[in-house]
């Protein structure tokens, strides 16, 4: 398709993407970014794994194989990770020989920023992480990010760095995060969403309009490929990602692309239980009005 406009949604549609919606030659997941961001990876998806992960805290993943329920294995993961990150349930460090409880950057931390504001500074930390582990860049925070030499950019940088919560080894936490999550899928449950042989779940997103979105191809009013960002949010309810926006987006996302969603921490409250945080690219969508 030819650049130009979308007249449903003003939005600016071609292949011709900015340099920032490209991705890095190099990941930690073994398949290149070029791949992991097109529409045809969702349609045919390959297994992700993030190197060293498993082998690494091999431990905790036997000690998981053993468990009878999902509820059993978050508190094996939960407890594992806060003992070797040093963590507490009210997500500070601690305390040290002076009694001083130290601060600590915690996964569960950035979760709960994410789900208040996925543009503040601990999404910027998780879009930080997607960005390294995946290869994918950011194309929105707080604005497009349409180029790197962009202040849009240089403010993402700054605060994915940022110390309050880049610290404390915050990535590997959220490697972590990531593989007990795909094996928490892979295990099988009763009342999984998803049966553990599933390739895809049909997820949904809101939004007024396009402009968090890249358009590459629009075939018709009732579909479009969109480049989203590299982390984003969906919804398995269709209810609740109306109260989002008054566009439906609907689309098949991989599991493998799948980073979190409540059910893998049942006792944690998070608040949108609903929510699923998943890893972006290009994904052939259904759209639709409420």
């Amino acid at each position: 398709m030819a650049d130009g406009v979308d007249e449903a949604t003003g939005a600016e549609t071609g292949t011709g993407a900015p340099l920032a919606l490209r991705g890095h030659r190099t990941n930690m997941v073994g398949i290149p970014a070029d791949v992991i961001a097109t529409a045809a990876f969702n349609e045919q998806p390959r297994a992700l794994r993030i190197h060293g992960t498993r082998g690494m805290h091999a431990a905790l993943f036997e000690a998981l194989d053993e468990v009878p329920t999902a509820e059993a294995a978050a508190e094996v993961f939960q407890s594992y990770i806060a003992r070797t990150f040093d963590l507490n349930p009210d997500f500070s460090g601690s305390e040290g020989a002076d009694g001083r409880r130290r601060y600590r950057a915690s996964y569960l931390r950035l979760l709960k920023g994410w789900m208040f504001d996925s543009n503040n500074a601990e999404g910027a930390v998780l879009k930080g992480w997607a960005e390294s582990r995946f290869g994918l860049l950011p194309t929105y925070h707080k604005e497009p990010i349409r180029r790197f030499a962009s202040e849009a950019w240089n403010r993402y940088g700054e605060e994915k760095f940022s110390t309050r919560f880049h610290n404390n080894n915050i990535n590997l936490q959220i490697d972590l995060l990531y593989e007990y999550c795909q094996w928490w899928i892979r295990r099988g449950w009763p009342d999984s969403p998803m049966p553990a042989w599933a390739r895809a779940v049909k997820l949904c997103r809101g939004v007024n309009d396009f402009d968090e979105h890249h358009v590459v191809e629009r075939p018709d009013r009732r579909t479009a490929v969109l480049r989203l960002n590299n982390l984003c949010s969906f919804s398995i309810d269709r209810d609740i990602a109306g109260q989002f926006g008054d566009y439906i987006l609907e689309a098949w996302v991989p599991v493998v692309k799948i980073v979190f969603f409540r059910d893998i921490l049942p006792h944690y409250p998070f608040k949108g239980e609903g929510e699923y945080l998943v890893v972006g690219g290009d994904y052939r969508v259904g759209v639709s009005l409420l």
